[in-house]
């Protein structure tokens, strides 16, 4: 792949298309007058390789998202280093994501309005700093509120997706979403296994210490290698925030990768955050594991990291449509299969293979379609991103109530409503949406 001059999605001229009728790939892309996607402007320079520069940016995703999870496995650690137990310290973790939900409403939308070189380098300085002053906390709040600091600022991941999707060539682009996708599962992965291994070796700081020097290497790393740009509107942290309901409600293809990714995400995080109550319980509802082997069960969300590269060739090449259509029905056969886990091993593996490969399919479908509907593609995927936040948040609020209700079973009965829901609501769509269907690439979904 070029390096100095990487293809552009830009549609002909006007002169030219009437002389020539677009390709497949531009019409992956959508039309660019009026509402339709925004017209590419003329790329600068990268000054590393196209592929390198693809490399390094996953990398950097990796390590950025799992900031928001580095907490979470180390809290027995941090429990007793502050004479705590690990429950009245938990709330840490759950200031995590509300310290991300801030970041993707405040600072995610600034991509379509500031220089993105200096935002990514300034928040990964931001993050690495509260990260290292974490490791230096001697009580559970000052730790809380280096947390949030972190998390808030760790959205570079939702800053770079769509800065590679704008650059990516049109046949292209779902792929390069992909490889993406495929380092924020990673870095899941990482922080939840990695992290708490690592802790248990040298210690919950160490961790945090690691984290930060990563984050500024990388994040700087990153922000060396973005084109140079010359944003136009409003820096105001409101700006992108204030044009929220307006995109939404001018996109119907938006709304609906907003809502099945809402009833995906909700689907499994009401499954995975409930999964470590079945596999350390004891009795009924229970395997009676540690701790440490409960969570070697998050290697299986390497099977988002591997099906990725898949998953963004195919909706390159069938559109993501049919590729939501094969997200939601793996997940649909999931979900009778963690029910049986509840008291089969083999089918609780089996299960957990197939909802992550489910989640990352509907994911990286569903993200390049709210990447290519609108005008402001920055501001399009914070409302993504936040719509499937939200699904996942209250999913997994409901599936912790339901287990101490109904057990296992429970959870599971949580899963299949979200599907559902996700599913159903968009099941019929609109004339608009039945017109752009079909092999016309990402739209249509």
């Amino acid at each position: 792949m070029p390096s100095s001059t990487p293809p552009s999605s830009t549609p002909p001229s006007a002169p030219q298309a009437a002389a020539k009728p677009p390709s497949a790939a531009a019409r992956a892309s959508g039309p660019s007058p009026g509402p339709g996607p925004r017209p590419l402007s003329a790329p600068h320079p990268l000054p590393v390789p196209h592929g390198l520069f693809l490399v390094l940016i996953a990398i950097c995703t990796a390590v950025t998202a799992a900031n928001i999870y580095i907490a979470a496995p180390l809290l027995p650690l941090i429990a007793r280093d502050f004479g705590s137990t690990p429950s009245a310290v938990a709330w840490i973790a759950s200031v995590a994501q509300f310290g991300y939900a801030a970041g993707l409403l405040f600072f995610a939308p600034l991509g379509d309005s500031v220089n993105r070189r200096k935002l990514v380098a300034v928040l990964s300085m931001v993050t690495a700093g509260a990260l290292a002053l974490g490791a230096a906390a001697s009580g559970a709040t000052g730790l809380a509120a280096a947390v949030l600091v972190a998390s808030a600022a760790t959205v570079v991941p939702q800053l770079l997706v769509p800065l590679v999707a704008e650059r990516a060539p049109a046949h292209r682009r779902a792929s390069h979403v992909a490889a993406l996708i495929a380092g924020l599962f990673t870095g899941i992965v990482a922080a939840r296994v990695l992290g708490g291994l690592v802790g248990q070796a040298f210690g919950w700081r160490y961790v945090f210490l690691g984290a930060a020097a990563l984050t500024a290497l990388l994040g700087l790393a990153s922000a060396a290698v973005l084109p140079a740009e010359s944003r136009r509107g409003s820096g105001s942290l409101f700006a992108g925030l204030a044009k929220l309901p307006g995109v939404v409600r001018g996109s119907a293809e938006l709304r609906r990768a907003c809502i099945r990714q809402a009833g995906m995400y909700g689907a499994w995080s009401a499954l995975w955050t409930s999964l470590a109550l079945l596999l350390t319980g004891r009795g009924g509802d229970g395997y009676g594991m540690t701790t440490a082997t409960a969570g070697l069960f998050g290697l299986f969300g390497l099977a988002a990291s591997l099906v990725a590269p898949l998953a963004g060739g195919m909706v390159d090449r069938f559109g993501a449509a049919k590729v939501v259509a094969y997200g939601y029905a793996l997940a649909a056969v999931s979900v009778p299969l963690f029910w049986l886990g509840g008291g089969a091993l083999w089918a609780l593996c089996a299960a957990a293979v197939a909802i992550h490969m489910a989640l990352v399919a509907n994911h990286i479908a569903n993200q390049t379609l709210a990447l290519t509907t609108t005008s402001t593609p920055a501001v399009a995927n914070t409302a993504y991103v936040v719509a499937g936040f939200a699904g996942g948040a209250l999913a997994s609020a409901l599936a912790g109530s339901a287990f101490t209700h109904w057990g296992w079973t429970g959870v599971c009965a949580v899963a299949a409503l979200w599907l559902a829901l996700g599913w159903a609501t968009t099941a019929i769509p609109g004339r608009k949406g039945r017109r752009s269907s079909g092999a016309d690439g990402v739209r249509g979904a």
